[in-house]
């Protein structure tokens, strides 16, 4: 652990992508599994039984699995069911909204352009989040401290969902476990939902917090 309670990263157990062949951390893929009459299921929480076909998380691998090469994977026939993408997207941000609502609930996270701005003053933030529908004048006048993580691929409604109120176009979440999967889910929706962005939110003013 390093200064602040502060968790370095680690990759964890990795696996092959069936589709780009590229060897990644098991946490940035998505778990496939085929069941019952041969039909493909996302497998987002890692738990069903069977063997596991990882996917990278991106719209254009989750195509080209589905147009054959989760039957290689498999080395059989399977069907894979329509709209298998969008429930894959369905799955993952359920999945992020309520982490990002446990981790509220934990004391771990906050919203509201103050309540943000103070956490960042603090050095307290992992992940600053800020609706994708919100307006980017606001959004830049947040920043992401270094080493933290920004992600932009909620709407305020779903980010209202995550902390309990109608719509929610700024939040942040502290270090800790929670926080870390969130990370780990909301790069796999960004994916999806093919939204640009590293960590720092768009045409960031540095002025704001020099």
């Amino acid at each position: 652990m390093s200064r602040g309670g502060k968790r370095k990263e680690q990759d964890g157990p990795e696996r092959k992508c069936i589709v780009t062949g590229e060897v990644s951390p098991k946490a940035g893929l998505i778990r496939f599994v085929v069941g019952p009459e041969n039909v493909v299921y996302p497998d987002v929480l890692g738990k069903l039984p069977g063997r596991g076909m990882y996917v990278s998380a991106t719209r254009a691998a989750l195509t080209a699995a589905g147009r054959g090469q989760f039957s290689k994977s498999a080395k059989q026939a399977v069907t894979v069911p329509e709209g298998l993408i969008d429930e894959v997207e369905r799955q993952i941000l359920r999945r992020v909204t309520d982490l990002i609502a446990m981790a509220r609930k934990a004391g771990l996270a906050v919203c509201g352009f103050e309540k943000v701005k103070a956490w960042l003053g603090n050095d307290q933030v992992r992940v600053l989040l800020q609706a994708s529908d919100g307006s980017e004048r606001g959004k830049t006048k947040l920043w992401t401290p270094e080493g933290a993580r920004y992600y932009g691929c909620l709407t305020a409604a779903e980010l209202g969902l995550a902390f309990g109120r109608q719509s929610v176009i700024h939040g942040a979440l502290a270090y800790g476990g929670l926080s870390n999967r969130v990370v780990e889910e909301a790069a796999k929706l960004r994916g999806i939902r093919e939204i640009d962005g590293g960590d720092t939110p768009p045409e960031k003013d540095t002025r704001l917090h020099e």
